[in-house]
């Protein structure tokens, strides 16, 4: 029996797909397709290239199989909240960035007709504007919604090219602010309230799950046919499974364009302090709860790094850290989560504007812009822990940091620093990991419960440890 599985993992500004084998004591991960994943602006608005992203996957998938003839299963995962409409099986236009400037208007619609307190009893989530909730009101008021007759997220929306099932795997479907929190069904009652369409939302599938075979025609073009297994479809779901964590008292932040800071429970907490605090409860494998706060993360210093780029092609991020790092003057620290930074654009510019706005002292330079930024993240990160701690009554000894930002030694030194905790720093790949032992499980490969599974990251990917200097 082969060990081979195939993760496609689609992230908010790359696409990758991996190799991963998995057996008794056995896990590996390889790379062997990696890809941009870059919005377009059309006269209507931003915009994923959706088709681009699936010719990509179609690429990597076949040089999967051309690398590991004995493969034999593939799951996709991909970041939350965006979805196509659909409509008699195709797709009705191409899917809104979740950065777009249509859903202020929206927000303002759900909220006449459910209060944000009502919102968060029925759904657990944290007010983002770009919620899937309220981009659906967005599609109502346009009068595009009434068009469809069903929507799909988008890793459903590639397993459906992939396999012809259409579905929404629950913890992609978590971050819908639609899903009933303790029913783990679709929230009937707050669909009605909204004015949305029942018939529009798909059946749901859990982690785990058989979804189908590749289609006839999808095979011939990879090269082979393939079953296709649900998995934590969010990124972070999957991210979170492959924590390397051996004991229950830890926190986790998964460092990509967002950081997602927060704790692992068996059950949601829904206090109007948490609401308050804007913590969410989204859906993990295996039943557990997610409890988290959503961070700016990368995207702030990825932003920054294109605008300077503009100016001059050949500053690098690596030794823009390495100037940041050897600084030896205190850099103003801001407020990371402050929306002014959610928008694509002028990082730089908008952290000098509100540097000056709140009387602190610009950065006069990239390096000190860069160390600002990573002061900030530090900064928000330790107290996002201290407060999943504090509101979910969870006792956290470590931080473990997964994903990109996990090579960030600075941020990590920092965030260990700011925090009064150890930081353990890896693995990277942590979402296809994630991808890969969940898909394994359902394959026969892996056996247990997550702490096994997180067990065998462990000992495969061992991490980096920061301790806290002061």
């Amino acid at each position: 029996m082969t060990n081979a599985v195939a993760a496609i993992d689609l992230g908010a500004t790359s696409g990758r797909v991996m190799l991963g084998h998995v057996g008794h004591n056995e896990l590996s991960l390889r790379p062997v397709a990696r890809f941009a994943n870059q919005p377009v602006r059309t006269i209507d608005g931003l915009h994923w290239n959706i088709l681009e992203l699936y010719r990509n996957v179609l690429a990597g998938l076949g040089a999967a199989v051309r690398e590991e003839p004995s493969l034999t299963n593939v799951a996709v995962d991909s970041w939350a909240v965006d979805y196509a409409l659909m409509r008699g099986g195709r797709m009705l236009g191409t899917p809104y960035h979740y950065r777009d400037e249509r859903n202020q208007a929206a927000v303002d619609a759900v909220h006449s007709r459910v209060s944000p307190a009502e919102l968060y009893a029925a759904n657990g989530l944290q007010f983002l504007s770009f919620n899937t909730l309220y981009q659906l009101t967005a599609d109502a008021s346009a009068s595009t919604l009434e068009l469809a007759d069903g929507f799909l997220l988008i890793p459903d929306l590639l397993n459906y090219w992939l396999t012809g099932a259409q579905f929404a795997e629950t913890t992609n479907a978590s971050t819908t602010g639609l899903l009933g929190l303790t029913s783990g069904t679709w929230d009937d009652a707050l669909i009605e309230r909204l004015g949305l369409p029942r018939s529009v939302f798909p059946a749901l599938i859990e982690p785990g799950a058989a979804v189908g075979s590749l289609l006839p025609a999808v095979a011939a073009e990879v090269g082979k046919s393939l079953s296709v297994s649900a998995v934590g479809s969010h990124d972070t779901a999957s991210a979170v499974v492959a924590v390397p964590a051996l004991a229950d008292d830890f926190a986790y932040i998964s460092c990509g364009t967002w950081g997602l800071v927060g704790v692992e429970l068996d059950a949601p907490v829904l206090s109007e302090a948490g609401r308050l605090a804007n913590f969410t409860n989204e859906g993990g494998v295996d039943g557990r709860v997610r409890y988290l706060h959503n961070v700016m993360g990368l995207w702030l210093l990825s932003e920054s790094l294109r605008e300077w780029q503009q100016a001059d092609p050949s500053i690098e991020l690596a030794g823009l850290l390495a100037a940041a790092s050897a600084l030896d003057r205190p850099v103003a620290v801001f407020d990371a989560n402050d929306s002014t930074f959610q928008a694509p654009g002028d990082m730089p510019g908008r952290i000098a504007v509100w540097c000056t706005d709140h009387s602190r002292e610009v950065p006069r330079t990239p390096a000190e812009f860069v160390r600002s930024i990573v002061e900030s993240l530090a900064d928000a990160f330790a107290a996002a822990v201290r407060t999943a701690s504090e509101l979910s009554g969870k006792h956290v000894s470590v931080i473990h940091i997964v994903g990109g930002g996990s090579q960030n030694a600075l941020l990590c030194q920092l965030t260990a620093d700011r925090s009064g905790l150890p930081v353990l720093a890896g693995p990277v790949e942590a979402t296809a990991i994630g991808n890969v032992l969940v898909q394994a499980r359902t394959a026969g490969l892996a056996h247990g419960s997550l702490e096994s599974l997180r067990s065998l990251v462990a000992t495969a990917f061992s991490p980096t440890r920061y301790s806290p200097q002061h």
